[in-house]
């Protein structure tokens, strides 16, 4: 169950020009989801103490970095639809992290941290460091590097920032 790819049959005489194409098996959106867990898992045991989730920390440093910013630039910057946003947000600012303000027209708002919400993450990316030296540890440096190289480039194309032609190793 480890192997997700099938290898090209090859015999010695047949040329690499005549090996039939690597192909995935199995659920790519399974594999994907067994591995966020597993990572989450590992990372969530480090922050158990600081009263804040991963995901909620990964907002609140959005927020330092980028805010004040508006929901949906915030939506749009994360990957994550408006409503999930709008429901992650709400422990943030039960907690008093991070605050909402008028935003440029009477529509809008726009999410701010709060002095408390710098505090907050400045005391917990010590944590966040830890949980991330821990998981680089465990699966190597190289292999970590390579995954965010990944991982970034499926993102892009997901969301059809590149075109699959672009791509090193993909032009004909």
């Amino acid at each position: 169950m480890n192997a997700s790819v099938t290898a090209p049959k090859t015999s010695a005489a047949s040329s690499a020009a005549q090996a039939e194409p690597i192909s995935p098996k199995g659920c790519t959106n399974f594999k994907l989801r067994q591995v966020t867990r597993l990572v989450s898992n590992h990372c969530e045991a480090h922050f158990a103490e600081t009263g804040l989730k991963t995901t909620q920390y990964a907002l609140l440093s959005h927020i330092v970095v980028l805010g004040p910013i508006q929901p949906s630039e915030l939506a749009r910057r994360m990957d994550l639809d408006l409503s999930t946003l709008s429901r992650n947000i709400q422990p943030l600012l039960a907690m008093g992290l991070v605050e909402t303000l008028p935003g440029p027209d009477a529509r809008s708002r726009q999410l701010q941290a709060t002095e408390e919400g710098h505090a907050r993450r400045k005391q917990v990316k010590a944590t966040w460091k830890r949980a991330q030296l821990s998981l680089n540890e465990r699966l190597g440096d190289e292999r970590v590097q390579r995954l965010h190289a990944l991982l970034d480039e499926c993102a892009a194309l997901m969301r059809g920032d590149v075109d699959p032609d672009e791509l090193d190793g993909d032009a004909a």
